[in-house]
């Protein structure tokens, strides 16, 4: 049955009458079908980016492979994208994954444990380790009938550097050639080498391999070198219609070359020649694409917003964010960066203006504008290659360690900044009066570590290292490993560079003029989007008086939210909350605006990048000195992780929409000045009600996630016990623990850790005493509890915060509250 191309013209001409009649702009049902593809091609090229800048590579010095019957339709789109030159097209590309299934080898393979350093007994344990697990895929192999002679093996090393995590994959042999190998993948993929750290085998794997039925390729038939067109067809690209030439493949011989634009067609699939492209037929009937000419820089016209390309810069914004993610998490050294992805990644404006992130921490995300404006303020006198490095909690700042890291986009000629990025990590330790740089007890913020305020950090492409470590070891309680921090710096550095150097290449590609109309624009989208959110809020449930939520130790947060229906705007104001507290549980004003900004984030239905838009549709009033607007020198470890959690719980409170979810971050830390550890444990989330476009629905909590502003994993039970002395012994879930509703809260957990050496070990966290409360109806979770089981047997129950010195076989128990319940139980 042929394609109907009458239904689908009359759907995008009604799609073209939507847009026409939502933003007032004329479009073609032609421009927007280009727009839907041009949206799909940035999805398809960042998703390449993504998996590449992961492991390293640099997609620009290799050829493009596509496959699938319309791989070669987008093929020259997407390489535009990636900036890659060339593209290969298989004859059989349309059936590639069957084709290559047929063909392919049959394997068995086996690995085997040896975690022993790199030298000759550990080489002896893999020798033998290799010589058993070869002998077994061997005998699966002849098992299928191949002979023993036919079947090779390969081996392999999984190795890795003492008190790291990541294990690269090299070929094995003797202990020089395992470790240059392991070097150049290392090198390669993390950009740098630990040579004081010694290499362990962490494994060894054997693939044996019986030889499947490849088939010879045939040179391809030689024909005209310009072969004329078959046919002649209208295409649509690049916002005009164009003639094309159209061949089919199979008329098409070794040499022949045709330019773009252009349609080659098979029974398997359809190739695109793009304006700017060249195919050629290569020897064995490969088709070979090869940008001729330059990329077109292409600009918007004028500073009207494009609803295609308003979609294309949020992916493209938000893919650089992540590309600087794993630039960060894969040359960092730190276990917190590294493996429990304690970080966050964003792109500013000129003024500071967060236009983008990647999915990270959100309660770093939305107060890193203010250190970013903290640094355009306090050094007008910059120069490229300048980076500061600052971690103030009065300026934009969450808690000492985390660490933030900006770099300024200057353009060609240096003589003004564009843009800025910024990478916030969470470090090992920053100093303080207990190792993890979380003390339960501090009352200053001079307790809680060294505090770095507007430092720069490099001057003129020179890391001040001297200097920095010279900050590091000072003050009354400095950092316990200075060079732990900056090893991670310099991986804060490497992942601004790859931000700036995204953000140039889409100048580069856009123009700077449409990159910065578009970082507006999506402010401009994301502000609307969060204004029809708000106008879709219930009244019945929207709390414009107290909505108060009690924690552990005697404060309060309030918070009253005011909607203007007119308006489309909201008013949240925190007036009558407990006024700042000599301990801990003080949330700077940054953090406090991070959870204002996170919530209504959450409420917007659509694809959005969290950016600073989200925040213009809403005041917010937060009293000075109050317990979320401190003054200096408060301590604040715990406004930042069991405060913004309680901000954030009373705000879906006072909306209507979710329960409490666990009113705690759970942040366990221990450790000595040799080791230190710190993670946040997950618990249960809220019961809740989803309000869209479409009305409202309902949902559960989750049991044992991690909610609302941590976003961290927890590391592998086999990497914490292989790098410190503890054992975990179970991680389950506490079942009851979830508030009973209509829609139920999640379960929390309970963790218990066991020691094997003397260590000091501290607990931050709420929700002990107090619960997370239930809505319309809905029963709160349980409390939570923190315990000490000694070796003898004795139990002793701790408060929501403190310290303890745990011995040999001491155990420590941390049960997570349970989520509250939303609707009455049996009820609509």
């Amino acid at each position: 049955e042929p394609l109907d191309r009458e239904v689908v013209a009359r759907r995008f001409q009604a799609m073209a009458d939507d847009v026409r009649r939502e933003s007032g702009r004329a479009i073609t049902p032609e421009e927007l079908a280009e727009g839907f593809l041009q949206i799909a091609v940035a999805s398809m090229a960042n998703a390449v980016k993504k998996i590449s800048v992961a492991r390293g590579y640099d997609v620009t010095q290799y050829t493009l492979q596509c496959f699938g019957g319309a791989g070669g339709q987008h093929a020259c789109a997407v390489a535009d994208a990636l900036g890659m030159r060339r593209v290969l097209v298989h004859p059989l590309a349309g059936v590639l994954s069957a084709y290559g299934m047929g063909l392919s080898d049959q394997n068995a393979m086996r690995e085997a444990a040896v975690e022993r350093r790199l030298d000759d007994a550990g080489l002896a344990a893999a020798d033998e380790a290799l010589a058993r697990i070869g002998a077994e895929a061997e005998a699966e192999l002849v098992g299928q009938g191949f002979a023993k002679e036919r079947v090779r093996t390969v081996r392999r090393a999984h190795v890795r550097y003492d008190g790291t995590d990541t294990a690269l994959v090299v070929p094995y042999g003797g202990a020089e050639a395992i470790r240059a190998a392991f070097e150049a993948a290392y090198r390669k993929r993390f950009a740098f080498l630990m040579p004081d750290k010694a290499l362990v085998l962490e494994s060894v794997s054997v693939e044996a391999i019986g030889p499947g039925d490849a088939a010879e390729e045939r040179p391809a038939e030689a024909r005209p070198h310009r072969p004329e067109a078959d046919a002649r067809a209208r295409v649509f690209c690049e916002g005009a219609f164009r003639d094309a030439a159209l061949y089919r493949r199979e008329r098409l011989g070794r040499g022949a070359v045709i330019d773009g634009p252009a349609i080659v067609a098979e029974a398997n699939a359809t190739t695109v020649v793009e304006p700017g492209w060249q195919a050629e037929i290569t020897a064995l009937g490969h088709l070979v694409l090869t940008r001729t000419a330059p990329r077109p820089e292409r600009r918007a016209v004028g500073t009207d917003v494009d609803p295609v390309m308003l979609e294309v810069f949020n992916n493209l914004f938000m893919n650089i964010a992540e590309q600087m993610g794993l630039r960060l998490q894969n040359t960092a050294h730190s276990v917190n960066i590294k493996e429990r992805l304690d970080f966050s990644c964003a792109l500013f404006d000129a003024e500071g203006h967060l236009i983008a992130n990647a999915p990270h921490m959100p309660v770093h995300l939305g107060s890193m504008g203010e250190s970013i404006r903290t640094v355009i303020a306090r050094n007008p006198g910059m120069q490229p290659g300048d980076v500061y490095v600052l971690n103030d909690p009065y300026h934009g700042g969450t808690h000492l360690p985390d660490v933030t890291v900006v770099t300024p986009v200057w353009d060609e000629e240096g003589s003004r900044v564009l843009f800025h990025v910024a990478s916030r990590g969470h470090h090992a330790d920053i100093g303080g009066i207990t190792p993890g740089s979380m003390p339960p007890s501090s009352r200053t913020i001079d307790e809680e570590g060294v505090l770095l305020d507007n430092v720069k950090l490099v001057e003129g492409g020179r890391l001040r290292e001297a200097e920095i470590l010279a900050l590091l070891g000072g003050g009354a309680y400095p950092a316990r490993n200075p060079q732990q921090n900056l090893a991670d710096l310099r991986a804060q550095i490497a992942a601004n560079e790859k931000g700036a150097e995204e953000l140039r290449a889409m100048v580069a590609q856009f123009g700077l003029a449409t990159v910065q109309a578009y970082m507006k624009h999506v402010q401009d989208n994301a502000e609307e989007s969060v204004r029809l959110a708000i106008a879709r809020l219930d009244p019945e449930l929207v709390r414009d008086g107290r909505f108060t939520v009690p924690l552990d130790n005697g404060s309060r947060i309030e918070v009253a939210v005011r909607i203007d229906r007119g308006a489309r705007s909201a008013v949240v104001d925190f007036t009558g909350t407990s006024a700042q507290m000599d301990n801990n549980f003080n949330a700077p004003r940054a953090v406090t605006m991070a959870a204002v900004l996170y919530v209504f984030r959450t409420l917007v239905d659509d694809d959005i990048p969290l950016n600073a838009g989200c925040l213009k549709p809403i005041e917010v009033i937060v009293p000075e000195g109050s317990m979320l607007n401190p003054r200096p020198p408060a301590a604040v470890v715990a406004g930042n992780v069991e405060v913004s959690t309680c901000v954030t719980n009373a705000l879906y409170g006072a909306l209507g929409v979710l329960a409490s979810s666990q009113p705690t971050m759970n942040n366990f830390t221990f450790g000595n000045d040799r080791l230190q550890y710190y993670e946040t444990i997950s618990g249960g989330s809220g019961g809740g009600v989803e309000i869209g476009a479409g009305g409202a629905r309902g949902f559960a909590g989750t049991s044992v996630v991690q909610t609302h502003m941590t976003n961290s994993r927890l590391t592998d039970p086999e990497v914490l016990e292989h790098r410190f002395p503890v054992r975990l012994e179970r991680y389950e879930i506490r079942e009851g623990s979830g508030g009973a509703g209509r829609f139920p809260g999640g379960c929390g957990g309970t963790r218990a850790v066991r020691f094997l050496e003397p260590m000091t070990a501290s607990i931050l966290s709420n929700g002990r005493s107090t619960a997370a409360f239930g809505l319309a109806g809905g029963g709160p979770g349980a409390p939570g509890r923190n315990l000490v089981v000694r070796a003898d047997g004795a139990t002793e129950v701790l408060s929501h915060i403190g310290s303890v010195e745990m011995g040999r076989d001491d155990v420590f128990i941390i049960e997570t509250p349970g989520g509250g319940g939303y609707g009455a139980p049996g009820g609509e």
